[in-house]
């Protein structure tokens, strides 16, 4: 079986989905349904959306299973954002804090040293 592609193939049009049918008892239903948002994401993004998922939402983590930077993970988490629909916002930027000391606030927090109100607090202090 192959997933639900979110685009037409040929002219990159909205895919709609005109008939349902159960594996168990063949019920068929048609008519036109709406797709969840996930099947808008490409499969690499869903990967990424599934390695979240079983990571916890640990971007600290995520930087070891997938080798990348906090940036980097930053970056496909917004692209996946804005695939389901959304635009990020409301997240502070941090361009005031190096990737080495934001790191090491996402470390310290990620160990417990530090709670999440102190790291947020640190991270607010440094932009300001």
């Amino acid at each position: 079986m192959h997933p639900l592609p979110s685009q037409c193939p040929v002219c990159g049009g909205e895919i709609i989905v005109t008939r349902i049918e159960c594996r168990d008892c063949n019920t068929r239903v048609e008519g036109q349904f709406y797709t969840r948002s996930f099947s808008q994401l490409t499969p690499k993004q869903m990967e990424f959306v599934e390695t979240f998922i079983r990571l916890e939402g640990k971007i600290t983590r995520m930087e070891k299973e997938l080798n990348l930077s906090y940036p980097t993970i930053r970056k496909l988490l917004h692209d996946v954002i804005r695939s389901l629909g959304y635009e990020p916002g409301g997240e502070e930027e941090l361009d005031n804090l190096t990737p080495e000391e934001r790191q090491q606030i996402l470390n310290d927090l990620d160990s417990g040293s530090i709670s999440l109100e102190e790291a947020l607090k640190k991270l607010k202090d440094e932009e300001s």
